[in-house]
């Protein structure tokens, strides 16, 4: 097979691990900490998870390796959306494996939790690892999405991992993939199985994070990967001085990967939509923020700029969620049939007038007809409006290009107005790893081991100090039920592991926040330029900006 220069040279690499973990298997020892509780609805948590809930944090140190001595044959998933990095996970999971007993042996099931419950896996060996290590992707063994939630599901893998001979099932994926994980080790430790279940925290939307996990992986390299592209941009639109750039960004829940692309790039105009909701901004509101940027950068002769948009922005806008509430009791049970059926749009708007309130009404009326059909398009499988095919970047250039219409009548604008647009999700999620993401995933998997290896269940693997060099990381684990709250979920009260949210008065908001004012009206543009591998350390190493400000 013919490979690129850098995906030789990648192979190659060397993943630095924390320095705990550079002793030799025989050298690491564990220390545990204070009982957990998990951030909210601490009764009811407990009272899901009697088996596994409560249980310390613990931090590996040097000293003699005490745990017991057993062949492992461990199963690792790779759950979810692709994120980068994925791979070294698999790869330190399986280095670990093999240096303390040879014949230990990692299956990796395909398609994520589907593989589990059809026993499809392969035995990985040193050959099929080789060719995935630092590599991006998740095409070593695929993903997938189905929840394990069922007791049969439960039952089912319980079964394959015992025919198997499984000692531990390792579960790398987000907040979702992670709450199967605590469910799935609650459920074998009930049934006296003595498989042990371990989690690792992925996802580039950033949005698995807390006090202990600094940063899922991942999110390092999706974000430096956009911020390339959009620094691009930058220089280009500064080239040309004749557009204005809408981009969207992943983000659906939270607006990490926007705002540390802001903080990377300093684009004129990022929208936050945790402060959008904070604020309760209205679409004109938004729109208004936007075209003042817009009017003011015409007012000194540039005529273009860049606008950075969260891919969940409109469900942040209460006006437009109340909305989209509406929409979906709208097209409720046999009334979507009834609106297919329809024969063309103007029928179709005359029943969707007559089926919204006039508030909701008010507010879907201002939208461009374009985006008024994105409503209606194809449900989610719980009949719900897709939100994810919204084209959030188009609806706002749309209603600035409106707005500063009429400013322009009013005789306050005078400049010209051309937008383009770009969405930037599937480009970062399989990039090759940044070297960040490469240690920090191997170390993960690296660490999830150990974590077998001394007995643990229902945890997540943790490295902590990851702003600092990798020498000087901190590896352990904590219960997964320390995370979990439990939230409203179709209809039922589900136990789920809670999504961080950009924080307005952590430290990387407030920097961005006292500098957006001057770059909405400066060219004050920086272009990160191409992840780079090979070099000085404070190049090829360094963490995002987020991660930096948070920690320095």
């Amino acid at each position: 097979m013919d490979i690129s220069p850098l995906q030789k040279a990648r192979y190659e690499y060397q993943p630095k691990l924390p320095g705990m973990l550079r002793n030799g298997i025989a050298e690491i020892s564990v220390q545990e900490g204070a009982a957990t509780q998990s951030v909210a609805d601490q009764d009811k948590i407990k009272a899901l998870f009697p088996n596994t809930y409560g249980k310390p944090e613990i931090t590996f140190v040097k000293g003699a390796n005490t745990s017991a001595a057993k062949k492992q044959v461990v199963g690792v998933i790779l759950s979810g959306g692709q994120a980068p990095g994925g791979h070294n996970v698999i790869s330190g999971l399986y280095d670990a494996l093999k240096a303390t007993n040879p014949e230990n042996k990692l299956l990796g099931f395909k398609k994520g939790p589907d593989g589990l419950l059809k026993n499809d896996y392969v035995e990985f060996d040193d050959k099929f690892i080789d060719a995935y290590r630092n590599t991006g992707g998740f095409d070593i063994i695929g993903s997938g999405r189905t929840k394990l939630e069922t007791v049969e599901q439960f039952q089912t893998v319980a079964n394959y991992a015992k025919e198997n001979g499984l000692t531990a099932i390792v579960i790398i994926g987000g907040d979702d993939s992670n709450t199967n994980a605590a469910t799935l080790a609650e459920y074998m430790a009930a049934n006296n199985t003595g498989i042990q279940v371990i989690g690792c925290p992925k996802t580039i939307d950033g949005d698995l994070k807390n006090e202990d996990i600094e940063a899922s992986f991942g999110f390092d390299t999706a974000t430096k990967t956009y911020s390339e592209l959009i620094g691009n941009i930058e220089r280009d639109a500064n080239s040309a001085k004749k557009y204005w750039h809408f981009i969207k960004v992943m983000g659906r829940s939270a607006s990490h990967v926007a705002l540390e692309c802001a903080l990377e790039t300093q684009p004129n105009i990022c929208l936050i939509g945790e402060e959008v909701a904070a604020k309760k901004m209205s679409l004109a509101d938004i729109t208004n923020q936007i075209a003042d940027s817009v009017e003011k950068r015409a007012a000194n002769g540039d005529n273009f700029g860049v606008a950075i948009i969260p891919e969940g922005i409109v469900e942040f806008v209460p006006e437009f969620s109340a909305l989209i509430a509406e929409i979906n009791e709208l097209l409720a049970g046999e009334k979507t049939a009834q609106f297919n059926s329809l024969p063309d749009w103007n029928a179709k708007y005359e029943f969707i007038k007559a089926g919204l309130s006039a508030d909701a009404f008010k507010v879907f009326d201002i939208l461009p007809q374009g985006i008024q059909q994105q409503l209606f398009l194809e449900r989610d499988p719980h009949g719900n409006v897709q939100v994810s095919l919204i084209e959030s970047e188009k609806l706002f250039s749309e209603m600035v290009k409106n707005e500063l219409a009429k400013r322009k009548e009013a005789g306050t604008y005078k400049g010209k107005f051309g937008a383009q647009h770009h969405f930037f999700g599937y480009e970062g999620r399989c990039a090759f790893p940044s070297n960040f993401d490469a240690d920090y995933c191997y170390s993960l998997g690296f660490n999830a081991f150990m974590l077998i290896q001394y007995g643990y269940t229902g945890y997540l693997s943790k490295v902590s100090n990851i702003s600092k060099p990798a020498d000087e990381w901190v590896a352990g684990g904590m219960p997964i039920t320390k995370m979990m709250n439990m939230e409203r979920r179709n209809g039922a009260d589900k136990p789920v592991i809670r999504k961080a949210l950009v924080e307005l008065d952590g430290k990387p908001f407030k920097y961005f926040e006292a500098n957006r004012e001057k770059w909405a009206v400066e060219t004050a543009f920086t272009f990160p330029g191409a992840i780079q591998y090979f070099g000085p350390s404070e190049v090829c190493d360094r963490t995002t900006v987020t991660l930096a400000l948070e920690k320095g």
